[in-house]
């Protein structure tokens, strides 16, 4: 692995990362706030496959941000430097304005570091207050949720 952070599936979406000396605390570990960046640096990757472009400019171009409405953490594990995880992204939920994202991220003896749940809300840039979810985004959502479903069906 060249760069810290790399897709290595598209459906189940899965985020290799290793972690950098610069995201620990002097004892070593991986500091809290930072897994909320890795969590936000993954969702901004997702959009990019489900959109098909940088997700600013996909953002930009069908008039909507995706600021964070909600994000919480279950931590079963620690992180620290260079060792290596993989996040697997899960579209839990699709409502009206917002939608859940499920973060699983494994060790890579597929032990669980971390299950996030962020959830979006979709704005509309200018106005910076919330919009329906556009159907370009939605449509996609749904497409990856169902994929996702069917990938999960045949590794069983």
């Amino acid at each position: 692995m060249n760069s810290t952070e790399a897709v290595i599936s598209q459906v189940p979406f899965i985020v290799r990362r290793r972690v950098k000396w610069g995201d620990c605390d002097p004892a070593g570990v991986v500091y809290t706030p930072v897994f909320g960046e890795y969590v936000i640096s993954i969702a901004e990757l997702f959009y990019e496959q489900l959109l098909g472009m940088s997700p600013q400019h996909a953002k930009q171009r069908h008039g909507f941000g995706t600021p964070t409405r909600a994000l919480a953490f279950d931590f079963r594990g620690s992180l620290r430097p260079d060792d290596e995880f993989d996040t697997e992204v899960q579209v839990s939920e699709v409502r009206n304005r917002s939608f859940v994202l499920t973060l699983t991220a494994r060790t890579q003896t597929g032990d669980i570091v971390f299950i996030a749940t962020h959830t979006p809300v979709c704005i509309a840039r200018d106005e910076r207050k919330g919009i329906v979810i556009p159907h370009v985004f939605r449509e996609a959502l749904l497409s990856y949720q169902r994929n996702h479903a069917k990938a999960c069906e045949v590794s069983l």
